[in-house]
């Protein structure tokens, strides 16, 4: 494991080298405080790769039959359908970066920007093996009392592999889309025995309220779930209404979905096929609504306002979101964990819609949950 004191040798000796030659040594000695700090929060470097392995599981090691594989295939089969939908609809290429690690896993990163639908849309797929202090997995299960009583010495091994993605459209009258899907691993550690779990969901946060659109993306989620749980929408429902809560607004990030997590009170296969048809419905439920609104009329004002529902957006996934603190504490690939976030936004200092505008709706319905269906 690299030591500050490794770091601050690195730092010096080379940035020496570069202010010898007339350089800045700044960003070498941020490189090198980088490597330190992926060494020590547990999770491997990244190998870049333009030839993606046809798995990223560790061979030899991990069977083609266990959960880690069939969800693997699932996640890449979803990622490589959803970017051609979008691709399809906006006439824009996806940019892809891929690495792999040398302790196993790895990850397939597209990003398209400046679309001619999508100002940024984003598809992640990754998969990881490493360690995290309990800290982590406090963020990792929500729950801050986890493993307190085994103190925050050492590192939980885990195995995490998960797809996600957000997309900003250009337009104010087509909503911003997220989803994430995972399958998450601990091994035993200091007498916890090893755990496994699933969790995800897809939600919509448009800047307007349109009935009919919401009617459409809630009851393509609800069809889904109705299908292997009668009790599932109402729940998950409830759950993501209360999970994407900005609480220090009192208002919801956008206006809901579906979500889950920590969900293993059945068989894995059963909730395995559940996260499938999830994320299989991601283009059904989210891309006809795009369609019917990406050549709608706007006007410099709408543009506003969807730059400060994007801010509120910003703010939930800074200081709230589970994937994000649970990617910075492992030391994730930065790049990726904050591709989530939109290209613009916009604060404005105390500013308040006008009660009977299209705005103050929008504010009521993220602070008064409805139900679209």
């Amino acid at each position: 494991m690299a030591s500050m004191t490794q770091t601050k040798q690195c730092a010096a000796q080379r940035g020496a080298r570069a202010f010898q030659a007339g350089q800045a040594p700044k960003r070498v000695a941020l490189r090198c405080r980088a490597s330190a700090a992926t060494a020590e929060k547990g999770i491997g470097a990244e190998n870049y790769t333009k030839e993606v392995p046809t798995s990223l599981l560790r061979p030899g090691v991990d069977s083609s039959n266990s959960t880690k594989a069939k969800f693997e295939k699932i996640i890449r089969d979803a990622q490589n359908s959803i970017c051609k939908a979008i691709e399809d609809i906006d006439g824009t290429k996806f940019r892809q970066d891929a690495w792999t690690r040398a302790e196993g896993g790895g990850g397939i990163t597209r990003v398209l920007a400046d679309g001619n639908v999508w100002e940024k849309a984003g598809v992640n797929v990754s998969v990881v093996y490493g360690s995290m202090p309990p800290e982590a997995y406090r963020a990792a299960v929500g729950n801050p009392e986890a493993l307190k009583n085994k103190g925050n010495a050492g590192r939980v091994p885990f195995f995490a592999a998960g797809i996600s993605s957000v997309m900003h459209p250009k337009n104010p009258h087509c909503p911003t889309m997220h989803f994430n899907y995972r399958y998450f691993e601990t091994e035993e550690w200091n007498g916890v025995p090893g755990q496994w779990w699933f969790g995800g969901g897809t939600d919509i946060t448009p800047s307007y309220v349109v009935p009919e659109d919401m009617k459409h993306f809630h009851g393509t989620y609800k069809k889904v779930c109705d299908k292997h749980d009668p009790a599932y929408y109402a729940k998950f429902k409830k759950w993501c209404d209360e999970y994407f809560l900005i609480k220090h607004r009192g208002e919801t990030r956008g206006l809901g979905g579906i979500f889950f997590d920590d969900l293993n009170d059945k068989d894995p296969e059963t909730i395995l096929k559940f996260s499938e048809e999830c994320v299989n419905n991601v283009v059904e439920a989210y891309c006809p609504i795009v369609k019917k609104h990406m050549n709608d009329p706007f006007t410099a004002q709408q543009k506003e306002w969807q730059q400060v529902r994007r801010g509120r957006y910003v703010e939930f996934n800074l200081v709230y979101d589970r994937g994000t603190t649970f990617g910075l504490k492992t030391g994730g690939r930065i790049e990726s964990i904050l591709m989530s976030l939109p290209r613009t936004a916009s604060w404005q200092y105390d500013f308040h819609p006008a009660p009977g505008t299209p705005e103050y709706d929008l504010i009521d319905a993220t602070k008064n949950a409805r139900e679209w269906l």
